[in-house]
Order: structure tokens, then C-alpha cells, then sequence
């Protein structure tokens, strides 16, 4: 294992290493397996090990440590599960890995006023289960069972985003420890406010580069009084993708409208025993009343047979609705189990929903050009879609090959005026292109990260460059 470059002197680590151990016990880890498990995503980012791991239990805790990091110059890189996919979790300056994954309590929930507050550790599907005779939910769902604090972190969306936003617009507020140890709440209870700068939007994204969240306020929702969802082919991506855009141009109000190419169709029949025709293909659902979602179905099917799409397939039990979602959330693994021996990176842009077709349509012709297998799904109803892209870590001119694929990718969103990423997040992997994107305001980034943390401890290495 190489060792990291240093913020600060071997024997400063150690000392802080010495008096964490006396404050946590058991809940430090120096053991070279934990430490690699917080040191890397599931992708090909750059491993970078943190000197020590710690399991915590408490904003206290959180903010002692970081107070005795601050002392010494050590970077803290915050972890919830370890589901981020740009390299967020790594420690390419060694540090203190602070794990959340034990402060999981829920600790209010205000039925009459929609809105819950828990601790950042706490899973989307957690909350959910403990929400569940309440007659409410939580409905950001990014595939994996990810820590809503994390969530926050990397300002996550998913599948449910078109209807019911990312998280940006469903975190109320935040209990943060800044770098240099203050505990922090951004915000009150009141649904809106305009008092002073919204602290929790300049957290909610920032991942771990400005401060640690350890608690998250949120908004429910109502259970739908029904669920209508299924599936449609249609003869064509553009078709597929014109049908998107006329149905959100028309204001049907979808809950969910993936869009899955005819690759990602053939691994999701092979890992999820689907038998769908490996054509392009959109995943629907519906939310509302009975009345409601009949006549939203409706009138997609009519939208869809405009645009070349085939009888829509419903799944009218809760186990199929739940069979056909699990099957769009383990893309991933399909994939990985479709072609075994290479390893998959997932990479993710955002186009303005009319260039949708075109991007997805240039990506498709260039992996084809290039001999790369690629399968696309997208959450396409506000314009962000997926490639999980197979490469052989063995052979320097595939790897070459697919990070010249990737550049390309994020070149071409963004001269569709798109974002080089539309939920994974920047980390380690997106950072140089965020100069082409945001051009002066990257300067105005830098100017806040010094400002908020001086001594850059807090997950340095991420988002921007001091």
C-alpha cells in the first residue's frame, strides 16, 4: 500500500492517532483491511488510505475530532456507506476516515408537519421502514441503500427525481461540524425562510469539503393512494427519447421515467431474468389516485404510440412493481456479472432535456466506433443518464482507450450546455472539468473553501484545488 502524500508530519498523525484511540477504543481502526475499505469506491478511482478510521457515535465526537485534526493539519474525510462512485471517500493525504454509519438514529419524526430529522448514518430504506405505518415516505431513491447524510453530501437524486426533486430541494436543514470544530444548525423547522445565507444549500453538495453533516431535516410525503408502473419499447432511441421530452413538456406529472438502451435490456434479462425485447426501453410509474394515475397512463400510451412505442406492460402487484425496480437498480451488478474479468466505471452527465436524444444518440455511435460496450440507462426525465463502461485493467490501450470515451462523454454534454455530472458527483474523478464548466465561479468555489477551512483538512483533494 503506497503511502499517502502529507498535510502533515508522521509523528503529528501518530499523536492524534494516540489520543483518538484513548477517547474511541475499539471504535479506531488503524487495521490495513478497514482502512482500505474507506479508502476506495467501487469504481477505478485512485485508492488513498486514511491513517485510521473512526466508528463514531455522536456530533460531539465528530467535532472533537475534527478539532484534534485541526490542530495537527490532518485531513478528515467523512464516510456514510461507502456507495459514492468519484472517489469521495479516498484519502490521497492520509487522515482520519470519520465513519457516521453507527450515528443511525431517527430521531424526530413531525407526521402533521411532513418533515422528519435523523441522524447522517440513517439508510434511505431505514427511514422508510420506519416510516411505514406512518403513512409517509421518503422519496429520494438512488439505487443503492446509500446514508442520507451522504446523500446530502453529494447532493443525490435518482429515480424518483422528476417528480419529487434530488436533494437539494428536500433537505430542510442540517446539523454540520465546520473545520474548525463548531457545531453548527443551518436552518429551522419553517418550511421557507429568508433569513441570511442558505447554509444548508452551500452544504447540501459540498461532500465533506466544508464541514461534516451528522444530522439531516427532511421532507415526507404521502404513501400514493395508487402506484401504477410498467414498461414500453419503442422502435428507436430517438423515439424513446422524443416521447420523454413531449411527456414532460405536456406537465404529466411521472413519478419515474428510466430509459434503458437495448444493451442495458439484454444484461437486465440475463442478471434479472426479465424477457423484455432488446429494444430501447422506458421503465414508468405513475403516483396519484386511482383516477389519476389511469389517466396519466393514458395518456403516455398515446404520446408513446406517436414516437414508435409498443403496448405498454403493466406490473399491477406491489411484488412486480418491486421485481421491475430492483432490476433497474442492479444495473451495476448485472453489468459486472455480464462481463466478468473487467471492471466497470459508471459515469453520469446531464443534458438539457431537448438535446437528450442527440447526447444519448453521439454516446451509443461512439462506444460503437470505438469496440467499447457501454450500456446507457438514464433517469430521463430531467435529462441525466448513466454509461457503465467495461474496461480491462490489464491492458494500458483499453484503459486508454475508455478514459478517452469518458472525456468525450463530458465534452459533449457540455457543449449541449449540460453538467459533467448530474448526481455522482465531482470527488476526485470530475475535478478538471470543472473549470470548462463553471469558468469564473470555479475561483469563487476556492474562495469559500479557503474562507470555510483555511488549513484545507476537510476532504481535501475533492471538487476544487487550493
Amino acid at each position: 500500500m503506497a503511502e499517502p502524500a502529507r498535510l502533515s508530519d508522521a509523528s503529528s498523525t501518530q499523536r492524534v492517532v494516540e489520543r483518538l484511540r484513548a477517547m474511541l477504543g475499539e471504535r479506531l481502526s488503524t487495521a490495513p483491511a478497514v482502512r482500505e475499505q474507506h479508502g476506495h469506491d467501487q469504481t477505478w478511482n485512485e485508492l488513498g488510505l486514511p491513517d485510521a478510521v473512526a466508528f463514531v457515535q455522536s456530533t460531539e465526537e465528530v467535532a472533537e475530532i475534527v478539532r484534534l485534526c485541526g490542530e495537527a493539519s490532518l485531513p478528515v474525510i467523512p464516510f456514510g456507506t461507502g456507495t459514492s462512485l468519484e472517489g469521495h471517500v479516498s484519502a490521497p493525504f492520509g487522515g482520519i476516515s470519520i465513519d457516521l454509519s453507527r450515528m443511525d438514529q431517527i430521531l424526530e419524526v413531525h407526521t402533521e408537519d411532513l418533515d422528519c430529522r435523523v441522524q447522517a448514518g440513517v439508510t434511505r430504506k431505514a427511514l422508510n421502514a420506519y416510516l411505514h405505518d406512518t403513512g409517509l415516505f421518503f422519496p429520494i431513491d438512488p439505487g443503492a441503500d446509500a446514508s442520507l447524510g451522504g446523500m446530502a453530501a453529494t447532493r443525490a437524486s435518482g429515480t424518483n427525481a422528476v417528480r419529487y426533486g434530488t436533494m437539494r430541494e428536500n433537505v430542510l436543514g442540517l446539523t454540520a461540524v465546520m473545520a474548525d470544530g463548531r457545531i453548527i444548525r443551518t436552518a429551522r423547522r419553517a418550511r421557507k425562510s429568508s433569513a441570511g445565507y442558505d447554509l444548508t444549500r452551500l452544504l447540501v453538495g459540498s461532500e465533506g469539503t466544508l464541514g461534516v453533516i451528522t444530522e439531516v431535516s427532511l421532507k415526507l410525503y404521502g404513501i400514493p393512494e395508487s402506484i401504477a408502473a410498467g414498461v414500453c419499447a419503442f422502435d428507436s432511441m430517438e423515439g424513446a427519447c422524443n416521447a420523454v421530452i413531449q411527456t414532460i413538456q405536456l406537465g404529466i406529472p411521472v413519478a419515474r421515467i428510466e430509459l434503458l438502451d437495448e444493451a442495458q435490456v439484454r444484461v437486465c434479462n440475463a442478471y434479472s431474468n426479465l424477457g423484455l425485447a432488446e429494444r430501447p426501453t422506458l421503465f414508468l410509474e405513475f403516483h396519484g389516485t386511482t383516477a389519476g394515475t389511469a389517466e396519466q397512463s393514458e395518456m403516455f400510451a398515446a404520446i408513446a404510440a406517436e414516437h414508435g412505442g409498443g403496448a405498454f406492460a403493466w406490473a399491477t402487484h406491489q411484488e412486480d412493481r418491486n421485481r421491475l425496480w430492483q432490476a433497474r437498480h442492479d444495473v451495476f451488478w448485472a453489468g459486472r456479472a455480464y462481463v466478468p474479468g473487467k471492471s466497470a466505471l459508471a459515469t453520469d452527465v446531464c443534458v438539457p432535456i431537448s438535446r437528450l436524444a442527440d447526447c444519448v444518440i453521439q454516446t451509443q455511435q461512439d462506444l460503437a466506433e470505438h469496440g467499447l460496450f457501454g450500456p446507457i440507462v438514464g433517469h430521463v426525465g430531467d435529462g441525466n443518464f448513466h454509461v457503465l463502461v467495461f474496461c480491462d485493467m490489464g491492458d494500458p490501450e483499453e484503459i486508454k482507450t475508455v478514459k478517452a470515451f469518458c472525456d468525450r462523454l463530458v465534452k459533449r454534454a457540455l457543449a449541449m450546455d449540460g453538467t459533467c455530472t448530474g448526481e455522482h458527483g465531482v470527488g476526485r474523478g470530475k475535478m478538471r472539468y470543472l473549470e470548462a464548466e463553471h469558468g469564473a465561479a470555479l475561483e469563487v468555489m476556492r474562495t469559500l473553501k479557503r474562507a470555510l477551512d483555511p488549513q484545507n483538512i476537510m476532504n481535501p483533494g475533492k471538487i476544487v484545488t487550493i
